[in-house]
């Protein structure tokens, strides 16, 4: 078979993002606090060799075959020592394409019939857990910073065979990076934009 009868493969074909090397999933945890809705965050352990001590969501890359909601329900499992029984799934926010070729697919879900202070978090990748009120977040918008992504070019690019070489005019990469404070919690970046996109669908 020659290459040109591959061509009818593109019919059952599922289209994937260009570069992208790995697909990762996180779960946007509710939990009845005292009869209020919260989001329950984790703080990462200190022991990890990747981001230590920040605060973040259960979640991580996805493994074999596995969807990318199994990958959510999966480390929220492992991360926070709950049942899978203990998860109902309600939907998708929507997903990050990061810079560095990562996709980060994002899920609402309830935590039910288990209490916060009942939650035996996994010690080894977890230092602790916390809530925030839902309310919170409709009430208080993120403050946001522009962050700009400079290029590096390799020593021997070919400038030399695109239109204006060096001078050519390259469109720089800008990131809004949000932030919020809570009590002496400071919620940002990635965990802060899933939190910023689903307060967004609920208000609209």
């Amino acid at each position: 078979m020659s290459s040109i009868d591959n061509l009818y493969k593109l019919k059952n074909r599922e289209a994937k993002i260009i570069g992208n090397k790995r697909d990762c999933s996180v779960l946007l945890p509710l939990i009845r606090v005292d009869n209020e809705w919260n989001i329950l965050f984790q703080v990462r352990s200190k022991r990890l060799n990747f981001q230590p001590g920040d605060i973040s969501l259960p979640g991580g890359k996805r493994d074999g075959n596995e969807t990318n909601l199994e990958t959510a329900i999966r480390e929220t499992e492992e991360e926070l020592n709950i049942s899978r029984d203990n998860i109902e799934i309600l939907g998708g926010i929507d997903y990050m394409v990061m810079p560095y070729n990562i996709t980060i697919y994002g899920y609402v879900g309830i935590i039910r019939d288990i209490r916060v202070e009942d939650i035996n978090y996994s010690k080894d990748e977890v230092d602790h857990i916390f809530t925030v009120p839902l309310e919170f977040f409709l009430k208080n918008a993120p403050r946001k910073y522009s962050l700009k992504l400079d290029m590096i070019f390799d020593v021997n690019f070919p400038h030399d065979e695109i239109e204006n070489g060096e001078k050519y005019k390259w469109k720089k990469r800008e990131e809004v990076v949000p932030f919020y404070k809570y009590k002496n919690y400071t919620i940002w970046g990635i965990t802060a934009t899933f939190v910023d996109n689903f307060i967004s669908i609920l208000n609209n």
